[in-house]
């Protein structure tokens, strides 16, 4: 299933264009960013379905083909929720599309029911996508135990109704057997001394009887009649899918060696050698015993692997555990030999430094990122490169509570990932003291950044692949909190347009762009900026008048503006978009329509907006790795180059896009790789 920022791809039947796009409408509106394909024949099913879907929308019967049909076809092979939208609800109707394999029944005017039943089966797919991964590492995972069993020093069988159903190499060669099938038969009893065989009757009784971990002293025989005292431990365990009893045997004879390995093996993590969480966090509880006691500070790092999940997806559980391994060794050679390494979770290691403050800490990670991100990690023969998240808090005598010092250091280490990663955050007592008392007040950061100026400009260049000589920037707008950290956009974008106040942002975007672009004109360069409306401007009646007079005041040229518009905001306020297009083309502005390419028939709002340009959405930049999408940019690209309108591709993160972009005849090019947004329109075009 699509994730928050990947739209949903949506299988619609209907032999009704209007109906398809009305459903598209309908999914957009709830806040699913969408891309549907309506099924024209039987034929153009299958050969849709080579791509992948997460959802069937489809009405009883169509010319070519019932909706009963469509989904046995779907269901033989793919998961895919299928509902049918349908004037008849009733029981008998419903019982049988669901004895048919379809998820759910919807009437088709029932708007609100059906995004309400669209999230319960995007949700439902997304558990059983995630479940059939699970299921797959659980495999993986068994593998490997069984590898871990069979080349354990520890001897260890599964024994089941006192019968071994399991021994590994080292409890074979401790009873003196040469091939662990001459166990097969053998019941553990004759195992155990005579001597000893009623005690173990007995413990045995005790055992079945608790059911839970136990041990026992007795004197063990080997095949060949020689005793040896050992300790046995016994605990549930299951093998092959049956309930059993796991026993692992330690010699007494190497008693002091087994508990010096089993203290270790109680503190330490077998993946990477360094200690596990719970000791670290008896750690982190003496820190904070000395934090109160004689006001020592501790300085905790929370360190995380960036997008961990997707690295194990693509090499596999032992080969992620490789990069853990040589992760950890990284770590012990960064960092001073007194500082406490430990593994704390799956994709993360956490460092304990004793007397440290956070700045002097804060000052030493930015080498160990560079060194993570420089290093080639080998797994199973492949060469994997990573980065890191890094989250620093301190224990101290004012904040010395241990769980809350490791809570905000992942926390911080999350924000960090989630921005893009490969970078540090060290908690601040007065920032979370600010977040506490401001949040749920965005609207009032709001009003304050319009009254005192307090609202941000960055650019970001737009390049040309075909030759234009003029210089493009998009503007964006960035809103600081008084600690000067960014608010997310989409967070005060909304807050403004549900308090009234996006209108009056636009306005202070527009006028602050202006103002800029005519003093960065008057150097002589030939410069034009993008400036994004949001629906309440679509909507506002004096806004033309209004940029009409702030061009005069400023003396700049209409064309050096790009006004754009969203284009689900265009669809739902198509006649005031139309009205508006329409009044900036008479001053000369230009119109570009982003996000475009979501909708089931993206080129029907082209009918009625006079667009230059057209920004694709970013969804099929991130997909650019599939063939079927580069396919579907290069048919759109044509298209509205066919119309007549200049194509942006934004979200342009890595030189290996660039190739496939230039062949799909994109005109002009936008992202991180070729400059992030900044506060000065600097990027030097006559290099590109």
């Amino acid at each position: 299933m699509a994730t928050d920022t990947q739209a949903i791809r949506v299988l619609i039947l209907d032999d009704s264009q209007n109906n398809a796009e009305r459903l598209v409408s309908v999914l957009r509106n709830a806040g699913h960013a969408t891309r549907a394909h309506r099924i024209t024949s039987a034929e153009d099913l299958n050969e849709s379905l080579q791509q992948n879907w997460d959802l069937c929308l489809a009405c009883p019967e169509t010319s070519f083909m019932t909706a009963q049909e469509a989904c046995m076809v779907i269901s033989q092979s793919y998961d895919v929720p299928f509902i049918m939208l349908s004037t008849d609800d009733s029981c008998e109707v419903r019982t049988a599309a669901l004895r048919a394999g379809m998820q759910d029944v919807v009437r088709a005017d029932s708007d609100a029911l059906l995004v309400l039943v669209v999230k319960r089966e995007l949700t439902n797919l997304q558990a059983r996508r995630q479940r059939r991964i699970a299921e797959r590492s659980l495999k993986e995972t068994e593998k490997r135990c069984q590898l871990l069993l069979d080349s354990s020093v520890d001897a260890i069988a599964y024994v089941l109704d006192g019968m071994h159903i399991y021994a590994n190499r080292s409890y074979t060669q401790l009873f003196g057997y040469e091939d662990p099938d001459d166990l097969a038969a053998e019941p553990m009893l004759e195992l155990i001394a005579p001597k000893d065989q009623d005690s173990f009757k007995e413990f045995l009784r005790t055992y079945a009887a608790k059911g839970e971990y136990g041990e026992t002293r007795c004197t063990a025989v080997t095949s060949d009649g020689q005793e040896f005292p050992a300790m046995l431990s016994f605990s549930p365990a299951n093998y092959d899918g049956e309930p059993c009893t796991q026993v692992v045997i330690r010699p007494e004879t190497a008693s002091a060696e087994f508990e010096e390995k089993l203290k270790a093996m109680a503190s330490h993590d077998l993946v990477t050698g360094l200690f596990n969480r719970s000791w670290f966090q008896e750690q982190l509880d003496r820190a904070s015993q000395q934090a109160v006691s004689s006001s020592q500070p501790s300085t905790l790092a929370y360190i995380s692997i960036d997008s961990f999940s997707s690295l194990q997806a693509d090499i596999g559980i032992g080969g992620s555990d490789l990069v853990l391994a040589d992760f950890a060794q990284i770590l012990r050679q960064h960092f001073p030999e007194d500082a406490l390494l430990a593994r704390f979770g799956d994709d993360a290691c956490s460092v304990l430094l004793e007397g440290c403050e956070p700045e002097a800490v804060t000052a030493q990670l930015p080498a160990l990122l560079k060194r993570i991100e420089s290093n080639l990690f080998e797994a199973n023969g492949r060469t994997v490169r990573i980065t890191a998240s890094i989250g620093v808090s301190s224990i101290s005598e004012t904040h010395h509570e241990p769980t809350q010092a490791i809570e905000r250091a992942h926390r911080l280490a999350e924000q960090v990932s989630q921005a893009g990663g490969n970078a540090l955050k060290v908690f601040n007592p007065l920032e979370e003291l600010e977040q506490m008392a401001n949040r749920g007040n965005i609207i009032a950061q709001i009003r304050h950044a319009l009254e005192t100026d307090a609202f941000r400009l960055e650019f970001q260049p737009i390049i040309s692949l075909r030759g234009d000589s003029a210089e493009h920037y998009e503007v964006f707008l960035r809103l600081l909190n008084s600690q000067g950290e960014e608010i997310a956009p989409l967070e005060f974008q909304s807050a403004a347009l549900e308090s009234g106040l996006a209108m009056e942002v636009d306005r202070w975007l527009i006028s602050r762009g202006v103002n800029l672009l005519s003093q960065h004109r008057s150097k002589g360069s030939d410069t034009r900026l993008l400036l994004s409306l949001s629906s309440a401007s679509l909507q506002d009646p004096e806004i033309v008048k209004w940029i009409s007079a702030l061009l005069k005041e400023s003396r700049l040229p209409g064309d050096a503006l790009i006004f754009q518009f969203n284009d689900a905001d265009a669809n739902n306020y198509l006649k005031h978009a139309k009205v508006l297009a329409e009044s900036l083309r008479s001053l000369h502005a230009r119109i570009s329509l982003s996000h475009f390419g979501g909708a089931l028939n993206p080129y029907a709002v082209l009918k009625h907006l006079p667009v230059d340009y057209v920004k694709i959405d970013e969804s099929f930049s991130r997909d650019l790795s599939d063939p079927a999408v580069v396919e579907q940019l290069k048919e759109m690209v044509a298209t509205l180059h066919n119309q007549g309108k200049l194509t942006i591709v934004s979200n342009v993160d890595s030189a290996i896009m660039m190739p496939t972009l230039w062949q799909a005849g994109v005109n002009y090019i936008q992202g991180n790789y070729l400059q992030p947004p900044s506060e000065s329109m600097n990027f030097n075009f006559s290099q590109e």
